[in-house]
């Protein structure tokens, strides 16, 4: 199983696996180095334009990481939702009908 896995199927993807530990501390970092990156950036100082560029760069690494199983489970959801809307619309009709 690769880290930047993008195959996954439904099941799979509800399940905790390396690959939401490690984007949840991709946002961790990321969120603070974007934090003290633009603290830095607004002073001028070269360390906090480093700090930015490490900071997108986590972010654009926890996507690229946790979207396939988040795009998985959405879809799942979705045909869940479709097949329940299309009960309820059914059972609607059925207690017009009476």
């Amino acid at each position: 199983m690769g880290l930047l896995r993008k195959d996954w199927e439904s099941g799979q993807a509800d399940e905790w696996t390396v690959h939401d530990l490690l984007a949840a501390i991709l946002a961790v970092f990321s969120y603070t180095m974007i934090a003290i990156g633009t603290a830095g950036a607004l002073l001028a100082q070269m360390w906090g334009f480093i700090a930015l560029i490490v900071g997108v760069v986590c972010v654009v690494l926890m996507y690229v990481i946790i979207d396939p199983k988040l795009r998985a489970m959405s879809a799942a959801f979705a045909k869940r939702q479709d097949e329940y809307l299309r009960y309820v619309e059914r059972t609607t009709r059925w207690e017009q009908s009476r």
